[in-house]
């Protein structure tokens, strides 16, 4: 008969455990007193919810993480909040209705964030994320016919470490990165000269700096971003106009460049240059940006984790659109398609932000571009694209 061994004793841990223990820091749901039910009780009602959320979430993934806190005091509920407000619609695009209220969320709720995280970007969390911003690796891009390619845009987001998002931060948090933004830009205009504006400035300056600046939107207002507005929001404008930052909107920092001329390897470049200088000024600050080996750059959105990258180029499409086969090219390249304001024009950009770096997503941008572009001119001769569509990529 197989007998259990008693557990060694070591002495020294003996000793110090109990000073150990003293060290160990207090769960936080065990300093709140919230009046709740259940997990079964408290389980959303997500029948009519067509966000990418609810096709993840169920009463026992939720009753997994009822009971956890984040340190600053971030619960479940708070995450999945932003899928509940905003469900979506059967045929409309499907949102990733959930967000991080600080980036130990990601820690916490792993298993739900990473499930959405797989589901929403088409990537698997078992391989690493990798970063690379040498502008020099990247192919082409200024290069494109400009019949068709009008114009284009290349943006970063970046979250700060030891800071709430801002759909969570306090008045005070938010004030303090403000004043982190300040330092660090003050510095990158000895560079690049350039000024910061308050939101508040922003509204009431009759001179048109090119930043269109409005009323928080309905989204922001729902799921917390906009609260206290126009408070510790400010706009970075550089002078020649190349680069714009958003300090405290819907991230902690925004990084925008756009281009007349869509030459998306000129704008990818500035990106390039500016964040990797913000980076070295940050961690000068002592407060650098959030990466996770696993996750890449954090940020408050799943569907900004990884890069944080945007590339996207205003394309005139008149016939592909109509093409019963855009859909499946899309997806195999990897690439979105939006609508603008204009009739026949299109914004094309990365469907996802994880999985590849900086250089690989643009490079994914530029390429399919001037692939869409050949497929219009295909069709502008009436002739077939099918022998055009490329493989998965």
């Amino acid at each position: 008969m197989w007998k259990i061994k008693p557990p060694i004793t070591y002495a020294l841990e003996a000793k110090y455990r109990p000073h150990l223990e003293t060290l160990v820091p207090t769960d936080p749901m065990s300093l709140f007193n919230l009046k709740r039910g259940s997990p079964e009780e408290e389980f959303p009602t997500l029948k009519y919810n067509y966000t990418c959320m609810a096709s993840i979430l169920t009463p026992k993934l939720y009753a997994r993480q009822f009971n956890r806190a984040t340190q600053s005091g971030v619960i479940f509920d708070d995450v999945i909040r932003p899928g509940l407000e905003e469900p979506g619609e059967l045929h409309g695009p499907m949102s990733v209705g959930c967000v991080a209220g600080d980036g130990q969320s990601y820690i916490l709720f792993c298993d739900f964030f990473d499930r959405v995280i797989e589901a929403y970007q088409n990537h698997k969390m078992s391989k690493l994320q990798e970063s690379d911003f040498n502008h020099d690796n990247l192919k082409g891009g200024d290069d494109f016919d400009r019949d068709y390619a009008l114009s284009c845009e290349v943006s970063v987001v970046r979250g700060v470490d030891d800071f709430g998002f801002p759909t969570h931060c306090s008045r005070g948090e938010r004030r303090q990165l403000l004043m982190l933004a300040k330092k660090a830009l003050d510095q990158l205009a000895e560079e690049l000269p350039g000024k910061l504006y308050s939101r508040a400035e922003l509204s009431h300056d009759k001179e048109d700096k090119g930043v269109a600046v409005g009323a928080p939107s309905l989204s922001q207002l729902r799921n917390g971003v906009a609260r206290d507005w126009p408070d510790s929001r400010a706009v970075w404008i550089s002078k020649d106009g190349t680069l714009v930052v958003w300090v405290n909107i819907d991230d902690h920092l925004r990084l925008v460049t756009t281009r007349d001329d869509a030459n998306i390897a000129e704008a990818f470049q500035c990106i390039c240059v500016n964040i990797l200088k913000l980076e070295a000024l940050y961690k000068k600050l002592r407060h650098p940006f959030i990466w996770k080996q696993q996750l890449g750059w954090v940020v408050s959105s799943p569907a900004d984790v990884g890069t944080g990258l945007r590339a996207s180029v205003r394309v005139k499409l008149q016939h592909l659109p109509r093409h019963k086969r855009l859909e499946d090219v899309l997806k195999r390249l990897r690439l979105r398609m939006d609508n603008t304001d204009c009739s026949e024009v299109y914004n094309i950009s990365n469907a996802q932000t994880i999985g590849l770096d900086e250089v690989g997503f643009t490079q994914l941008v530029v390429d399919g571009v001037k692939l869409l572009i050949r497929m219009e001119k295909r069709l502008e001769g009436e002739e077939k694209i099918d022998d055009l569509v490329p493989l998965q990529k």
